[in-house]
């Protein structure tokens, strides 16, 4: 708790139970452009073969709502859906790039057991290499797998990372939970582009967050109308989940929300140039994708704003917003631009 981890949890390294469900959903290409999903193979379920020498693994759960997130933050944030000229970035993506702040928790953490166990093999993960989280956050009493595919606590929700310590030593394992979903699918319900297929099975192809984040090309024209005003991620499953009334507050700095992050104009966001987006996503996961994407993203999401009805003054800036940014465009981008700019004119 005092390097910022909420809970910890302990599991072993036979996932073998959980290899036919990974093989299926590569073989039916789920995972879309991400090629490092099939690329490891099985290695992915057998934590031993990635580390040898692995016997036990170390799970940690990291909250990330800022702590000036307001009690009715789920119902806030959905209401910004409604508002097509602003637009949205997931909240976890608001603040620090949680790989950084939770590989250097995650170390502190094994060089805090080194001090009272000496040394030991060891090595840390964070959605950085070919581990199955999820499956050894359940496993290790994290949580259960909620119908949308994440992991859910009853006690903070889903809005939290997740990481892991491979070690080389033999642990007691932590009690895997039951589940608490019941009948409930508000999240595959709620899902703009129906990328829940079904429960516990996500196809990323269809993942508001995979098109913004992951995938590289042009966005598919059938889903543009479909991502609204979401510019990079989605929380809408997890926005619906009534276990998120139970996310907790991070204790760290680190998930403040960055100024042109949470509620900033689609216009003004397109505006800006390589430099300043660099400066202001320095140190945060939104530079991963780079500008280019970053303004594609942009366009789709005004492309939308402009089929919603604005009044002809908001329509105007926005469009005089699209004939600047394509001037200097790549052809991806122009290419978008040109879509969005087809929108028809309302009154």
């Amino acid at each position: 708790m005092e390097l910022g981890f909420s809970q910890i949890g302990v599991t072993g390294v036979d996932l073998t139970t959980a290899e036919p469900g990974l093989m299926q959903w590569l073989e039916r290409g789920f995972h879309g452009e991400m090629a490092y999903m099939a690329s490891h193979g099985l290695k992915r379920a057998r934590p031993a073969e990635l580390v040898p020498g692995t016997v036990s693994v170390i799970t940690a759960r990291m909250d990330y709502l800022s702590a000036g997130t307001p009690p009715q933050w789920q119902s806030i944030e959905l209401e910004r859906l409604k508002r097509p000229t602003e637009g949205i970035v997931s909240v976890y993506a608001r603040g620090r790039d949680y790989h950084k702040v939770m590989r250097q928790r995650l170390q502190k953490l094994s060089d805090r057991i080194a001090q009272h166990l000496g040394p030991f093999g060891h090595r840390v993960f964070t959605d950085s290499a070919p581990v199955l989280e999820a499956e050894l956050a359940a496993r290790s009493g994290q949580g259960w797998r909620g119908k949308h595919t994440l992991v859910l606590s009853r006690e903070a929700g889903s809005m939290f990372f997740l990481g892991e310590i491979y070690v080389s030593l033999a642990l007691p394992h932590s009690q895997p939970l039951s589940a608490h979903c019941g009948s409930c699918q508000s999240c595959i319900d709620v899902c703009p582009t129906q990328a829940i297929v079904a429960p516990f099975r996500l196809d990323a192809r269809r993942c508001i967050s995979y098109l913004t984040i992951e995938h590289a090309g042009p966005i598919p024209l059938a889903l543009r109308p479909l991502i609204g005003n979401r510019i990079y991620g989605c929380d809408d499953c997890q926005l619906i989940c009534p276990w998120n009334k139970y996310a907790q507050r991070s204790s760290l700095s680190d998930f403040d929300e960055r100024e042109g992050l949470g509620g900033a104009q689609l216009g003004q966001l397109l505006a800006w140039s390589e430099a300043e987006f660099l400066r202001r996503t320095e140190g945060g996961p939104i530079r991963r994708i780079g500008h280019a994407r970053w303004q594609r993203n942009i366009v789709v999401a005004i492309g939308n704003a402009l089929r919603a009805g604005l009044p002809a003054a908001e329509q105007a800036g926005l469009r005089l917003a699209l004939d600047q940014a394509h001037a200097t465009g790549s052809d991806l981008l122009r290419e978008h631009i040109q879509w969005a700019l087809a929108a028809p004119a309302t009154p």
